[in-house]
């Protein structure tokens, strides 16, 4: 039953601010309100009666605020808190049935207090909340970005940076392995992903092994990549070590490889210098695989490249001393080369693929005099 009377709590200013809030900040109003409301019907358990159902609501445009018992109407009150007699119920609201619920205002005495502190809690959080899902929506259009930060925390396990709106974590697989990184450094990252962390704190995660890494930089360096005038075809990457990048035009009167070389390799010595000495190959991209395999491979001399398309395979062929060259030390320079290209490729020195062929045709001179044999 309606307790002593006291009037609504009066929130108009509460109204005003959320509404400001809602222009400046883009918090929603509605969602703010119901939140609180939510909210409230929580502090009104733990600071009166845990046992009564209640149902708290704010009025949109006065922000008065209206504490309800919620009873179910029954036609023998077994629990006073929560049920109310048939004949009690049709005296607030003659339509009411059995089984109908019916709210009673209630005034609880100091709740103007609680609802305010309340209010001013879950504003504040909604708040905190709003401007974490602005930045995360900020830097998620910004995956596959590059990032400056500073950096706040480094050990063999993750790398912090300061992004200034908020956290840059470097995984040590997203690390350079030949890097060392040092707090208070600058350094530029490729923004990988973007997560929202504890507390839904969002978090950047950025990477500066990743290939992209250098497909941006070089985008940066190289204004006729930026404007679309040269197109990166693919990048395969040794982190710290070596890169393969290769590069197409269509525009017969444009030099791929040197626009991105650039005059005495000015140009790609800045991404060279931000990759710490990472050694960068761009080579030209060619429709024709036996072109392109061969360009891959470089800086070693190719003498003739057989492709099998169907089983995406390509036999190479080089100059005995060029064997070394073309696989690299660890076969690096092959691994890049595959990954580049995305064909299988089995290299062979000039001496080791004529041995290859003698043997072949010895195999099949034996064969052809076994049949003879037999059929005499």
């Amino acid at each position: 039953m309606k307790e002593k009377e006291e009037p609504a709590i009066d929130n108009k200013e509460l109204i005003l601010a959320l509404e400001d809030l809602e222009k400046e900040k883009g918090l929603d109003k509605n969602y703010v309100l119901d939140s609180i409301e939510t909210a409230l019907v929580t502090a009104y358990k733990r600071n009166f009666d845990s046992l009564e159902n209640v149902k708290v609501v704010m009025d949109r445009k006065t922000g008065a605020t209206h504490v309800y018992s919620v009873k179910q109407v029954v036609e023998k009150v077994e629990n006073p808190k929560t049920q109310i007699t048939l004949k009690d119920a049709q005296k607030i609201n003659p339509d009411l049935n059995l089984e109908d619920t019916v709210d009673i205002e209630i005034v609880p005495r100091n709740f103007g207090r609680i609802a305010a502190q309340t209010a001013k809690q879950v504003i504040i959080q909604k708040l905190r909340e709003a401007e974490r899902e602005i930045v995360y929506n900020e830097f998620n259009d910004r995956k596959g970005e590059i990032v400056s930060g500073i950096i706040q925390k480094a050990d063999k396990n993750i790398v912090v940076m300061d992004l200034g709106k908020l956290e840059g974590v470097m995984p040590t697989k997203e690390q350079i392995p030949t890097e060392h990184y040092r707090v208070n450094d600058k350094i530029k990252g490729y923004v990988l992903d973007v997560e929202k962390g504890q507390k839904g704190a969002p978090q950047v995660i950025v990477s500066r092994s990743h290939p992209d890494f250098v497909r941006k930089l070089l985008e940066f360096e190289i204004p006729e990549i930026y404007e679309g005038v040269i197109e990166i075809k693919s990048v395969s990457r040794d982190p710290g070590y070596r890169s393969k990048v290769a590069v197409y035009s269509p525009d017969p009167n444009i030099d791929p490889v040197g626009s991105c070389v650039g005059q005495k390799g000015v140009r790609i010595q800045n991404v060279i210098n931000e990759l710490n000495g990472e050694k960068i190959d761009v080579i030209e991209w060619n429709e024709d695989p036996s072109i392109y395999i061969a360009a891959s491979l470089l800086p070693a001399q190719v003498l003739a490249v057989d492709v099998k398309p169907e089983e995406n395979f390509a036999q190479v062929i080089v100059p005995d001393n060029q064997l070394s060259l073309a696989i690299g030390k660890s076969g690096q320079n092959a691994r890049l080369a595959a990954k580049l290209t995305n064909w299988k490729i089995d290299i062979k020195s000039e001496s080791q693929f004529r041995n290859m062929l003698m043997e072949k045709q010895e195999q099949e001179n034996k064969q052809e005099d076994n049949e003879e044999d037999k059929a005499e």
